[in-house]
């Protein structure tokens, strides 16, 4: 009895579609609170969050509001 990857891939790629904005506000969150641990170091966070975001973006189906 293997583990069948295409299905978890399936079923991860469609949680990241259907709760796109709820990682991202978590990302935002993370991204505050390591910016008040980690003072100095805000452009570094954002540009990982942003990366994160990108990704995120590739399964997401729908427009993103404007910044």
């Amino acid at each position: 009895m293997g583990i069948d990857f295409e299905a978890l891939k399936g079923k991860a790629e469609e949680a990241l579609r259907e709760h796109n904005d709820k990682i991202e506000e978590g990302l935002d969150k993370a991204a505050d609170f390591a910016k008040s641990k980690f003072a100095g170091h805000d452009g570094q966070i954002d540009s990982g969050v942003e990366k994160a975001k990108d990704f995120l973006n590739k399964f997401d189906d729908t427009p993103d509001a404007p910044r």
